[in-house]
C-alpha cells in the first residue's frame, strides 16, 4: 500500500526510460487497484493487480473483480501473498477460487508460497507447500499460464535473505511437488521473493531454478529498482 496513483505514474515512466535498452526479461508492475489507472506500460512492461475477488460481480462492497482489473489493461495478478494470507486470513480455498477466476477470465495468476520461520524451524516447509500448492491449484489442468512465486515469510522485510542452498532446494522441491500434476512444470516460471536487493539480486538470479523475482521493499526506489532489473538483464544475455 504505496504511492498515489500520481505517484506510480511518475515512479512507472522514470523506470521505463531507465530500462529503455531491456530486451531480454519482462518487468512487472503490481500497484494498487487505484494505480492500474494511470500507468500506460507496452511490452516488455506489463501490469498486475495485488489480488482480486473470485465472483463477476455482486454484492461485494470493496472488492474488484477480474473484468473491472482487465479493463485497467492488467495481464497478471497476484494471489495468494503472504500478507493476504497472514494479515487478512485468505486460506488456501480463497486463493483456489480466485486462481480459477483469474485464469477464466483470460488473465495470468502470480500464485504465492511461503513457509514461516516457525514452520521452516520445525521442519514443515514441504509440507506446508505442498498443502499450499496442492489445494491452491486444485481443479487447475494446466500452469500454461500461471506464474508461481517462492516468498519465505522469514525472509521479507527482515532484510534475511535465504542462502544460496536454502532457495536452490526449495524451488526444486515446488517443481518436484507439481511434477507429478502437471506436464508442463519445467517451463513454468518460480519467482524468489524474499527480501531482494541490489547487492544480492545478481547472485540470486543465478540460482539454478529461480527465473525471476516477486520485489517487495526494493521495488519502491526506481535506483534499487531499476538497478535489479539490469541485474537480471545482463544474466539473461550471458545465457544467450
Amino acid at each position: 500500500m504505496h504511492k498515489t496513483p500520481s505517484d506510480g505514474k511518475s515512479f512507472v515512466s522514470e523506470t521505463m526510460d531507465m530500462l529503455l535498452n531491456i530486451e531480454h526479461i519482462s518487468i512487472i508492475f503490481g500497484p494498487p487497484f487505484t494505480g492500474l489507472f494511470e500507468m500506460d506500460v507496452k511490452p516488455p512492461f506489463y501490469k498486475a493487480a495485488q489480488n482480486c475477488h473470485w465472483e463477476e460481480e455482486g454484492a461485494f462492497t470493496g472488492e474488484v473483480s477480474i473484468a473491472m482489473i482487465k479493463d485497467c489493461g492488467a495481464v497478471y495478478v497476484i494471489l495468494g501473498h503472504s500478507e493476504r494470507r497472514n494479515i487478512f486470513g485468505e486460506s488456501d480455498r480463497d486463493i483456489n477460487r480466485k486462481v480459477h477466476a483469474v485464469l477464466k477470465g483470460g488473465l495470468k495468476p502470480i500464485f504465492c508460497i511461503g513457509e514461516t520461520l516457525e514452520q521452516r524451524q520445525a521442519g514443515e516447509t514441504e509440507v506446508v507447500l505442498r498443502i499450499q500448492l496442492e489445494q491452491g491449484l486444485t481443479g487447475v489442468s494446466s500452469l500454461r499460464d500461471v506464474v508461481i512465486a517462492y516468498e519465505p515469510v522469514w525472509a521479507i522485510g527482515t532484510g534475511v535473505t535465504a542462502e544460496v542452498n536454502q532457495v536452490q532446494d526449495t524451488h526444486a522441491m515446488v517443481r518436484e511437488i507439481l511434477d507429478g500434476r502437471f506436464d508442463e512444470i519445467d517451463s513454468v516460471p518460480i519467482l524468489y521473493g524474499g527480501s531482494v536487493k541490489p547487492d544480492n539480486s545478481q547472485a540470486l538470479i543465478q540460482v539454478p531454478g529461480v527465473n525471476g523475482f516477486l520485489i517487495g521493499g526494493a521495488s519502491l526506489d526506481v535506483v534499487s529498482f531499476t538497478s535489479i532489473a539490469n541485474s537480471v538483464e545482463q544474466v539473461q544475455m550471458r545465457k544467450l
